[in-house]
């Protein structure tokens, strides 16, 4: 609902601004309009101006050449050579003046020539008074008087063009002094009346906004206690309590999912029950094969000692083989059973975390798996963090003690080295055994699967099948790096926490 409100109140004062703007534009358009006005109004009266000035001097210069033929008296050459000064800057600011207007530049042409041919009749009188006759004198006054009515002519239509253009410049100076205060006047009496009916709209909406504040935070009041009560059967079901429920009988979305919660709980407290059922039906089979199946082994394997002790000197270097190859088939069997037993539990059991010096841990294992004819290098930033300390013991444990078992030399040197990867550490561990091809990267962490004989007492290919599956419970991630003949090493990710 605030949003609703504040969309409103910000599409009014949208709107009051553009109208603002628009009376700004109107304003500015109508100002602009008569300052154009204006200045063409100047303009045409300098166009004016300019153009009776060349007039007034041609004929200033008229007068004085025949005030100076009358009288001989140089003095009154004067207004002849101003005009000789004046005319060329006085033409060519009229012709910078009408450049926009053709007509008017083809009648200053016209002007222009007859200013030339003036001063072209008045200089000979000048240079060759005193040698000219009355008739050749008599001639270029003639001539003079028909140059001047014709620049009177010219003149007279640049003046009747001028001020056409005058009166049409004056009319529209007009209509925009009359428009300019009606338009600023109109827009300010809008603008007015929108902010004024924004301001109501606002109050309006503002007491509007009070009104449903004061209802939501009822409403709000009693969500928060239903969603207080769903977040503590939340907390509860992580605890592990799966028998708490939530009394709430409303018929809304929060009654709904109260009801789906209560279900939940439930269905999540049977299956945990046949879970735990489950678990104990394993544990009791674990029980079974490691007394049940292996009591036949011991006897068996009983039996095969009993044979060679008391048949010691009967027994042919063929039956002696026989039994060998019968004791390795039972020690094989027993270590199946015990790898079994071992991968069943991984993971199961629970989780005791501790603080876990990993280089202390590393000396222990040594002291466990790994021979004197090995050499086992552990780096120099092993961590020490809280975690399943049995967890990792078991994972270093059975990395090396592979690394050893497999070794083709039976002496080897075997590295552990650390390193941080954020919200893990990756651990690396290396040997210079005889590798592993790519095409069996994947297939080693599988169940029973194992690259040496199967007739190998030790080879049962649960070791690293124990490890993933480790690994996979603590949320890592594991990997091997290797080729045949440049030794193995398998990298896997702990989590931090």
């Amino acid at each position: 609902m605030r949003t609703q409100t504040d969309l409103k109140i910000q599409l009014g004062f949208a709107i009051a601004v553009g109208v603002l703007l628009l009376t700004s534009a109107a304003s500015f358009w109508s100002i602009r309009g008569l300052s154009r006005q204006t200045t063409r109004v100047e303009h045409t009266y300098q166009v004016l101006q300019e153009v009776e000035a060349i007039t007034a001097v041609l004929k200033d210069a008229q007068a004085g050449m025949r005030g100076y033929l009358l009288t001989g008296d140089t003095a009154y050459l004067r207004p002849y050579s101003l005009a000789s000064g004046q005319l060329p800057t006085s033409l060519k600011r009229v012709d910078e003046l009408t450049i926009d207007n053709s007509q008017q530049q083809l009648r200053l042409d016209s002007l222009r020539s007859l200013v030339e041919q003036e001063f072209r009749i008045l200089r000979p009188l000048v240079d060759q008074q005193a040698s000219m006759d009355r008739a050749a004198m008599r001639t270029l006054l003639d001539t003079d008087r028909q140059t001047m009515k014709q620049v009177r002519m010219v003149y007279g239509r640049i003046r009747i063009n001028e001020l056409e253009l005058l009166a049409q410049r004056s009319a529209t100076q007009e209509i925009f002094e009359k428009a300019t205060p009606i338009v600023v006047l109109l827009s300010a009496v809008l603008a007015v009346v929108i902010v004024v009916g924004l301001v109501r709209k606002v109050v309006r909406e503002l007491a509007d906004n009070r009104r449903l504040q004061a209802e939501l935070a009822a409403v709000n009041a009693g969500t928060e206690q239903r969603i207080a009560s769903i977040r503590e059967l939340a907390e509860q079901v992580v605890r592990g309590d799966y028998t708490v429920k939530i009394s709430d009988a409303e018929k809304d979305n929060l009654g709904s999912l109260a009801t789906l919660l209560n279900r939940m709980t439930q269905t999540l407290h049977d299956s945990f029950g046949a879970l735990e059922k489950r678990n104990k039906e394993l544990d009791q089979f674990a029980y079974v094969a490691s007394h049940d199946l292996k009591a036949p082994l011991r006897g068996v394997s009983t039996i095969v000692k009993w044979i060679e002790d008391e048949l010691a000197t009967e027994l042919s270097p063929q039956m002696r083989t026989y039994l060998d190859q019968m004791k390795g088939r039972l020690n094989r069997l027993d270590d199946l059973i015990n790898g079994l037993l071992a991968y069943a539990r991984a993971g199961r059991t629970n989780q005791q975390h501790e603080q876990v010096d990993v280089a202390q841990l590393l000396q222990d294992v040594r002291e466990l798996v790994v021979p004197p004819d090995f050499e086992l290098r552990i780096g120099p930033n092993m961590p020490t963090f809280v975690t399943d300390r049995l967890s990792l013991q078991q994972v270093f444990t059975n990395l090396l003690s592979n690394a050893v078992k497999y070794h083709h030399t039976g002496r080897g040197h075997l590295a552990v080295t650390c390193a941080d990867a954020g919200n893990y550490y990756q651990f690396r561990v290396q040997d210079d055994g005889p590798g592993i091809a790519p095409e069996y990267h994947q297939k080693i962490f599988l169940l029973f699967q194992t690259l040496r004989d199967r007739h190998t007492a030790e080879s049962t290919g649960i070791g690293l099948s124990i490890v993933k599956k480790i690994i996979d419970e603590q949320k890592g991630t594991i990997q091997v790096e290797s080729a045949v003949g440049q030794g193995a090493a398998f990298l896997f990710t702990w989590p931090k926490n």
